[in-house]
C-alpha cells in the first residue's frame, strides 16, 4: 500500500465523517443561536432552556437523517473491503 493510497483512504474518511456529522451539528448551531437570541432579549439566562430543545431537536435529526447515514457508512464500507485486495 503506497503512501497515496493511505493519504487518499484517510482524507476520504475525514471528509465522510464530517458529512455525516454536519447534519445534527448544523442543527444543534442553529438551536443554539435562536435560543441565545431569545435569552438575550427576555433577559432569562437558565442552562437548562438551552440544552433540552438543543437535544430533543438534535435527536430529530438523527432520526431523520439515519437511512442517509447508514447508507452513506455502508457504501464507504464496502468501497473499503472491496478494494482490500487491490491495495495489498
Amino acid at each position: 500500500m503506497s503512501v497515496d493510497q493511505v493519504v487518499e483512504l484517510g482524507r476520504d474518511a475525514i471528509l465522510r465523517s464530517l458529512m455525516i456529522g454536519a447534519p445534527i451539528m448544523l442543527t444543534a448551531l442553529f438551536v443554539g443561536l435562536i435560543i441565545s437570541f431569545l435569552q438575550a432579549i427576555t433577559q432569562i439566562q437558565d442552562q437548562t432552556l438551552t440544552m433540552v430543545p438543543k437535544i430533543v431537536l438534535m435527536l430529530f435529526a438523527l432520526l431523520y437523517t439515519l437511512p442517509w447515514i447508514i447508507g452513506e457508512m455502508t457504501t464507504y464500507s464496502t468501497q473499503v473491503i472491496t478494494n482490500i485486495p487491490g491495495t495489498l
